[in-house]
C-alpha cells in the first residue's frame, strides 16, 4: 500500500518531524525493512527504537517514534503499537472500495494459520488476495498485514490470535471482517483465560463483531464453536463431518505419506480434496476454505483444486527428508494438546518400522502436568515412541536439545519422526543442518 508520511501523521494523530516522504508498506523488523517502508519500532523483549538507525540504513522511508526523533522523516507518537493499530484501521478503510464483502477473519485454538493459507488459496482463484505472512496475527502483525496489501487487493484473509480477553475484539476493530471463521476451541492459552470455556469466550469475539450482512463459518463438530451461532445475526455456514454440516466431509482416506483424500458434499456441489500436506485435520481445515469459496460464488471445483495443492506456512506439518533418508514431520512452530494429538495421529498413520515423536513443552496450559501426561498416554496407545525434549512433564526422562538432535540424525530411511512443541521451546531449529 502506498501513502505519504503526512498521511501517517494525520491517521495516527502524530507529529510529522522532517520532510514529507513517499512510503510503501510497513515493517516492525529492521532486518527485513524494504526501501520506502515505514519502520515501526515495537517495545517488547527489546526496544525497537534501538534499531531505527539500522532500518534507515536499509532504506526505510520514515519511522514512528515515541522517543526523540533520530533525524530524517519521523512521526512522533505517544505509543507505537497503538499508532500502528490506528494506521491499520486507516489502511483498511483505504482498501474498502476494492474489498467489498471479502475481508475474512480466521481464529481458533488449532489450525488457524493453515486455514488462513487454504482460504487465501481458494480466493486466489477469483480475486487478488492478500493474507498474513506466517502467523502475523497480533496487534502489530495484523495492521502490518493490512498496510502491506497491494492497493489493488480484492480480498483480505486475516488470522487473529489471542492470549486473553478483548484481543480479538481489538483486532476486529481494525479489520472489520465480514466473514469470520472459527476452526476449533481447545486447551490453548487456558492459563490466561482460566478454562476452555474462557477460550471459547475469547474466540467468540470474532463472531460477535460480524455485521448482519456477514457470514459466520463455524466448525459443526465442535460444540463450543457451533454454540457461537447465537452470538451473531450474520448468516451461518457450517463445516465438518457431522451429517448436519453445510460443507461435509463424506469420507476420508489417508495415503502412505499421511495425506488426506476426501469427498466433500456442499450446497454448491460435490468435490474431492487430494491434500498435498499431511494430516486428516488439514482436510478439515480445507472445508472451511470451501465454505468461504462457495459463499462468495467461486466455482467449488476450482477452489478444491487450489486448496488441495496449497502450500502451508513453514513448520506446519512440513515433510522433511533428512540426509539419512529418514522422514520428519516438522510441525514445530507451536503446540497445544489438540494439535499434538492430531499430529501424533498423522505420524501413527504412516508406514514405518519405527515412529518417534520429539515433543517439547506445551506452554500456557492451566493444568500442564495432566495435559502432558495425557499426550504421552495417547502416544503409547498409537504405538508412537515419545521423546520428551527439555521437559519432564510428559512423565518420561527428558533429553536436551542437543541430545534430541543427535537422536534425530541417527534415524534411518525406514523410520519416521515428528517434531513438535510450543514456540518458546525453539524446536524449529531441531532439523537445521540434518
Amino acid at each position: 500500500m502506498r501513502f505519504m508520511a503526512a498521511d501517517v501523521a494525520r491517521a495516527v494523530a502524530g507529529e510529522l518531524v522532517g520532510s514529507n516522504a513517499h512510503l510503501s508498506g510497513v515493517s516492525f523488523d529492521s532486518r527485513t525493512v524494504l526501501p520506502g517502508q515505514l519502520f515501526v519500532p515495537i517495545i517488547d523483549q527489546r526496544d525497537g527504537h534501538e534499531f531505527i538507525a539500522d532500518a534507515l540504513k536499509r532504506g526505510a522511508g520514515a519511522y514512528l517514534t515515541s522517543r526523540e526523533p533520530q533525524g530524517r522523516t519521523a512521526i512522533r507518537v505517544s505509543e507505537t503499537v497503538a499508532a500502528l493499530l490506528a494506521l491499520g484501521a486507516w489502511g483498511r478503510a483505504k482498501l474498502d472500495q476494492n474489498l467489498g464483502q471479502r475481508v475474512i477473519g480466521v481464529t481458533g485454538s488449532v489450525g488457524k494459520t493453515s486455514t488462513k493459507d487454504l482460504v487465501a488459496s481458494a480466493l486466489n482463484v477469483a480475486f487478488k488476495t492478500h493474507a498474513n505472512e506466517r502467523s502475523f496475527n497480533n496487534d502489530f502483525g495484523l495492521p502490518t498485514t493490512i498496510l502491506n496489501a497491494p492497493d489493488e487487493t480484492q480480498a483480505l484473509v486475516l488470522e487473529m490470535g489471542m492470549r486473553g480477553f478483548g484481543e480479538i475484539a481489538k483486532l476486529c476493530g481494525v479489520a472489520h471482517p465480514q466473514i469470520g471463521i472459527v476452526t476449533a476451541v481447545a486447551n490453548a492459552h487456558t492459563e490466561r483465560v482460566g478454562s476452555i470455556d474462557g477460550v471459547a469466550q475469547a474466540k467468540r469475539e470474532l463472531i460477535e463483531a460480524l455485521p448482519k450482512t456477514g457470514i459466520a463459518i463455524l466448525n459443526r463438530d465442535d460444540e463450543r464453536v457451533w454454540a457461537m451461532r447465537s452470538a451473531t445475526e450474520a448468516a451461518v455456514c457450517s463445516f465438518g463431518t457431522s451429517v448436519d454440516a453445510d460443507v461435509r466431509m463424506v469420507n476420508c482416506a489417508i495415503d502412505a505419506q499421511g495425506r488426506a483424500i476426501a469427498s466433500v458434499a456442499s450446497p454448491w456441489g460435490e468435490v474431492e480434496l487430494k491434500m498435498q500436506v499431511a494430516g486428516r485435520h488439514m482436510a478439515q481445515n480445507a472445508l472451511a476454505a470451501l465454505c468461504v469459496a462457495g459463499s462468495l460464488g467461486i466455482d467449488l471445483s476450482l477452489a478444491a483444486a487450489a486448496v488441495s495443492s496449497a502450500k502451508i506456512s513453514e513448520f506446519r506439518m512440513q515433510m522433511r527428508k533428512l540426509q539419512s533418508g529418514a522422514t520428519v514431520i516438522d510441525d514445530s512452530y507451536n503446540a497445544n494438546p489438540a494439535s499434538m494429538r492430531a499430529a501424533l495421529e498423522t505420524l501413527a498413520s504412516m508406514g514405518a518400522k519405527r515412529r518417534v515423536a520429539f515433543c517439547g513443552l506445551m506452554a500456557e496450559l492451566s493444568e500442564p502436568a495432566s495435559e502432558h501426561r495425557a499426550i504421552r498416554e495417547y502416544a503409547d496407545e498409537l504405538g508412537v515412541e515419545l521423546v520428551a525434549v527439555g521437559t519432564d512433564l510428559y512423565g518420561v526422562e527428558s533429553v536436551s536439545f542437543d541430545q534430541a538432535k543427535e537422536q534425530l540424525a541417527k534415524l534411518d530411511r525406514e523410520e519416521v519422526a515428528l517434531v513438535k512443541g510450543s514456540k518458546v521451546t525453539g524446536l524449529v531449529r531441531l532439523c537445521e543442518g540434518l
